[in-house]
Formats: structure tokens, sequence, C-alpha cells
């Protein structure tokens, strides 16, 4: 017997709007996330804000109360501080929770898990004082804390975004420097058709800007060969190029941020098919129109399966449940095209002006792969530039090999603050396209997992049998 109809992964705009979808269609749910309430990243901690002022997070966080609301109502069950290892190609999905570990049984499991920031590997990225700009928004979310001072560089919305949130709050920031390319503006004139159709998103970003400008930060424009250096082991400056002119910022705190990519560790280790998308610049998977992933039992849904914003990844949450209950008998297939028709119109019109933003705030390869052999790639392993490029001359053929030589990709993060990098520089270093090299072999547990979580399964499962 099934213990749900769908297992749901991730409590982020996805997962909701999927749990929210399949109570609605008399779908029988379990929704599995790691926080303690539901929201995922640009949502967190959406029922208890930790803020008093609305109008330090602004109204698109806030916007997130109304899923909220209706996955309460929803009639699924809600596990929080979930922590999901292993999902099997049958649809049983393993978790531990309060440290047990324990498995629910589905009929079909929608991956949720979203997106997470794109590795940042300059000089200095790894010392005290280095973060990312969706590690200061999420102290902001949570305990309500910012860093007075704070030098915000790269380039893209979110980086943006947090920098209006402390203006909100009235926290100083040092400097935003802004490492968007020239070469760019020029590109994403090419999708401006696009971008028109989410107007709406292009007033609020210029808005954004407007509003930094005006509150009279140094904003510095085409920053190039951008490093962190230390002082008695913590970060002390930052230099950087500009204007043909090489300068420096005194500084305690750095937040990092040049995009986001899908989260691939489950999604991979579960044997879904990837490929590399040469307009994201990361590994996506295989789907159809509807989530299906190349494993009958798994759909994705949301970022995980392209990065495309809270709005899209809610609506294909949605189309996702509207074609399960379809192949479960709930919905004629009229019902469902129906039902998905001005879904699918919205969704269209989200995913145009996606190309304008990827375009736009595409990372150079001058600061997404290191050229200096010093530069940290692998930072749970501590393996540089320098170590893969003597693995190469080694003999070493691709990534996943690459742990073999050096450890690389084998610490507590399985990969993923290195992956990335680590397919673009093999592929390099090999003169091989990045899907010639491949990348990370992944397995389960895909999270850290301790033996007595994993005894706590009382025996292994049932076989599931299936007519």
């Amino acid at each position: 017997m099934m213990d749900a109809d769908l297992a749901i992964v991730g409590a982020g705009p996805a997962g909701m709007a999927a749990a929210i979808e399949a109570g609605r269609l008399g779908l029988e749910a379990v929704l599995l996330d790691e926080q303690p309430r539901v929201g995922g990243q640009i949502y967190r901690n959406i029922g208890q804000p930790s803020l008093a002022d609305p109008r330090i997070l602004g109204p698109d966080y806030y916007a997130g109360h109304t899923l909220a609301d209706e996955v309460a109502d929803s009639g699924c069950r809600y596990l929080p501080n979930t922590q999901v290892w292993q999902l099997d190609r049958d649809g049983r999905v393993y978790y531990s929770r309060e440290g047990k570990a324990a498995s629910i049984q589905a009929r079909q499991v929608m991956i949720a898990n979203g997106a997470q920031e794109r590795p940042f590997p300059i000089p200095g990225w790894t010392l005290p004082g280095v973060m990312t700009a969706g590690s200061a928004q999420i102290l902001l979310k949570t305990p309500g804390l910012a860093a007075d001072g704070a030098v915000f560089a790269g380039c893209g919305p979110l980086l943006y975004l947090v920098v209006w949130q402390y203006l909100q709050a009235g926290v100083k920031v040092g400097a935003v420097l802004d490492t968007t390319a020239a070469a760019n503006y020029r590109h994403a004139l090419g999708a401006l058709d696009g971008a028109l159709c989410g107007a709406g998103y292009l007033w609020k970003g210029l808005k954004l800007l407007r509003d930094i400008r005006a509150a009279g930060i140094p904003f510095v424009r085409g920053v190039t060969e951008l490093a962190a250096s230390a002082e008695d082991g913590v970060l002390s400056r930052v230099t950087y190029q500009a204007g043909g002119q090489l300068q420096q910022l005194e500084t305690e705190q750095l937040f990092l941020h040049q995009g986001v990519v899908p989260g691939v560790n489950l999604a991979m280790a579960s044997g879904c098919e990837h490929v590399w998308s040469e307009q994201q610049l990361c590994w996506q998977p295989v789907l159809d129109d509807w989530g299906q992933s190349s494993q009958p039992h798994i759909r994705i849904i949301g970022d995980g399966g392209g990065i495309g914003g809270a709005v899209a990844a809610a609506l294909k949450g949605r189309l996702a449940v509207q074609q399960l209950a379809h192949t479960q008998g709930r919905l004629t297939r009229a019902e469902r095209d129906e039902g998905a028709r001005a879904l699918r119109r919205q969704l269209k019109r989200e995913q145009a002006f996606r190309r304008f933003i990827d375009l736009l705030y595409r990372p150079s390869d001058a600061l997404r792969l290191p050229a200096q052999d010093e530069v940290l790639v692998c930072r749970c392993e501590e393996v540089s530039l320098g170590d893969m490029r003597r693995a190469v001359n080694q003999g070493c053929m691709g990534p996943n090999q690459l742990k073999s030589f050096t450890r690389c990709g084998m610490g507590p993060c399985q990969g993923r603050q290195c992956g990335l990098v680590v397919s673009e520089l093999m592929a390099r270093l090999q003169g091989q396209t990045v899907e010639q090299g491949g990348y990370y072999r992944l397995r389960a547990p895909v999270k850290p997992l301790t033996l007595d979580e994993l005894a706590s399964l009382d025996q292994p499962p049932e076989p599931v049998v299936r007519e």
C-alpha cells in the first residue's frame, strides 16, 4: 500500500503550490522540508517574520503569506525540520527527523528543492567575513541581523534586493561593486521583447537601483579582478579593477553574488538525466512540459528544473499536479488542459523575461572560473586550481576521477559548492565541452547521515508490487 499519492520534497513556492493543488484535486500529499516553517528561501520564515516593519523586506516577500495560509488549509501532511537523504526510483523517500530515520512510499515524488547561489571562486572567497548575498538575506529574515558597513559585490537581482533591504532597515552599506560586463547590456537588447513581457519586474529592478543610488551608496560599475585579502586570518580589504585602475576598500564583511543555479544533488543521485544549459551556465534536468523527469516516478518542479523565479516555480508546481491528477484518473484530459491553459500563458510570460535576465547578468568567465593556482575550488577538502592542474597532468580524466586524485567534491557539501566550477574547469583543462566532461557521480545519502539515524530504520521496506 502507498503512504501517499504524492510526496513533495521542499516547501518553497513550487512545493507549496503543488501541495495546495493536490489538496484541491483530492490527492493525498506529504510535504517534507528542512526548515521549521514553509516558505523555502524566498519566503523563509514567512509565518513568523523576525522584522516588525514589513517595509524592510518588501511586498514580494509578504506575498508568500497567501501560499503559506493555503498550505495550512490544503490537508497535506506537513513534515518540517525533515532532511531527505535518499529517493528511490520507485517513489520511496528516505528522510531523517528528530534524530530518527524513516521512509514514505508515494505513487509520485516531486522534487521542489529549488536553487542555490552560484559559486564565486575569487581569491579569498573562503576567508572569515566573506559570505553570499543570500546568507545576508537569511540573517535578515530569520534572526533579524545585519552587517553594518558591508561591501556587496557581483551582479543580479538578488544582490540589489538585499542592498535595498539593508537600506530599508537603516543599515549602512559600504559599497556596491557591480561586475556586470558592458557587453552584457548589448546582448540583453536582443531579448528586450521578452523583458517587456515582464515590464513589472523591469520597473521593480529600476526602482531598486534608483533607491540605492539616491541613498548615496558608492556604486561602482564594470568591476573586474575582484579579490579579498586578510589580516590576522580574517577579511580586511577588497581589491578590484574599475576604470582601468586598481582600487581597494577596507571592510570586515563582503557579500558575493552572481546568480542562482538549480540544486541538482537529489535529482542526480536519483538517476534523473541532466544536460548542460549554455544559457544559464549550469546543469538542468531533462523534463517534459509537466515536469516529468527521465525517472517515471519522479517529477522536478520549480527552480530545481531551471531558474525561473518564484512565480514561475509556483506555476510549474500546479501544472505538474494537474498532470498527476490526470494520470491517476482524477481529471480527464479535457479538464487537465482547461485548467492548464491560463497557467501556461502566465508561465510563458515569466519565461520570456528570464532570457533577458540570463543575458544581462551572465557571470564573466574570469569571475566564474579562477585563473590563479592558489585559489581554492573545493572549500570542504581545500583543493585548489593548482591541485586540479597537477591531477590532470597525472592523467585525471574528469570530475568524477578527480575525487580519487584529490578528494575534490567529497566533503560535507558533497559537491554543491564546487561542482559547477569543477565541471567547467575540467572541461577547459581537458579541451572538452562541459557535457563531454560531465559532472560528479552522485549517490545517496545526499545529506550527512549519522549511523544512529540509519540504524533507526527498523527494517528494509517491503518490495512494492505494481500491476
